[in-house]
């Protein structure tokens, strides 16, 4: 396994989470799943039964430097990939691919968020190895689609081709947005539809091929790069980079145009945990659907909420269904569950009215 790596995406500041998530700690460095390790320390943990610990390397903000050592300990500081500021995820896997290929040009890539949830590790682990083989045998961008249990529109959607399988692989047709209700009732029980998960597994000199095709102006950037990665002037290198980087999306920059993506249906217990809602469908309820995060809680005629409160104080609900309810220091939550997408016009109207400290 020594030519396989993992790149752990962890810049995001999640603010579907807020006012839990913030920036300056945003979720993945957070327990969120109240389980005693953060998500990113979880998905750390998971990649050290797959490839060699020295071969983690992690994408996050220079201002997340302090956090990944605090939670990591050990790491190296070459496994700590800095990003001057967030540009999405294309630039994200343009930087780490090419930095990986410069070292070794036989490196197998696995990329993944910092943030998911995976109930069933060990179907994980032998999907994840499956990819690893089919992409070793096969000149393919391979993307995790999960199996739908329910018609969600928090997620995107892929399009596989029944047709046109290899081994376990399906070519992708098409990928789609977060689509409406109606429209995810009519994908799920299509029976060809999955959700993307947004984890990859592919050679690096393949999708280093496929962004010098399909998103030129953004490898243009990191021309040159590889006469400067760990050195001295790496770090400015990559701060002109990210300055003339456009934001885009890996989905939208390459996958959904390359003809050479593959999907495999997977099932292993997956969450993006992307939301307050995506977080209640994973957590433990009482028989009242309510999932409760805190000490001193009392419930009266109140279900399904999901509540995280602070040990410390007791809070009584009363009357309330299908609300989200997140108490911190300085900000109190109320909002409905299925309109908590809503949630990141929010943090934007806070920022607009220059009360970034509850941000």
């Amino acid at each position: 396994m020594e030519h396989v790596y993992v790149a752990i995406m962890a810049g995001g500041i999640g603010s579907r989470f807020w006012p839990q998530s913030r920036s300056s700690k945003p979720k993945q460095f957070l327990d969120i799943v109240n389980t005693g390790r953060s998500l990113l320390q979880i998905t750390y943990d998971r990649f050290e039964n797959i490839c060699p610990a020295e071969n983690i390397h992690i994408v996050t903000l220079d201002e997340y430097e302090y956090l990944v050592k605090e939670q990591i300990p050990g790491i190296k500081n070459h496994q700590i990939v800095k990003e001057p500021i967030r540009r999405n995820t294309a630039p994200c896997i343009a930087y780490i691919c090419d930095k990986i290929y410069a070292k070794d040009p036989l490196a197998s890539i696995i990329v993944v968020p910092s943030d998911h949830l995976i109930l069933y590790e060990d179907k994980f682990i032998e999907i994840i190895s499956k990819c690893l083989e089919f992409v070793d045998t096969h000149d393919a961008l391979v993307t995790l689609g999960i199996k739908p249990t329910r018609p969600s529109t928090g997620y995107g959607y892929i399009q596989y081709d029944d047709e046109k399988k290899e081994d376990d692989f399906y070519r992708v047709k098409t990928f789609t947005e977060k689509p409406d209700a109606e429209i995810a009732k009519t994908f799920v029980k299509s029976g060809d539809f999955l959700w993307n998960s947004g984890m990859f597994v592919w050679k690096a000199k393949a999708i280093l091929e496929a962004m010098h095709k399909y998103l030129p102006e953004v490898m243009d950037c990191f021309a040159g790069g590889r006469d400067v990665y760990d050195t001295d002037q790496e770090k400015e290198f990559i701060e002109n980079a990210y300055a003339q980087c456009t934001n885009i999306s890996i989905d939208y920059g390459v996958m959904e145009k390359a003809h050479n993506v593959y999907t495999i249906p997977s099932k292993f217990g997956w969450s993006d945990i992307g939301s307050w809602d995506s977080l209640y469908e994973v957590y433990h309820k009482d028989y009242l659907g309510n999932a409760v995060m805190g000490k001193s809680v009392k419930i009266y005629d109140a279900a399904n909420n999901m509540i995280m409160v602070p040990d410390g104080k007791l809070v009584v609900l009363q009357g309330l269904e299908g609300y989200c309810i997140v108490d911190t220091q300085d900000v109190l939550l109320i909002c409905e569950k299925s309109k908590e997408q809503q949630l990141k016009e929010i943090t934007i109207d806070l920022k607009k009215e220059d009360l970034d400290q509850y941000l």
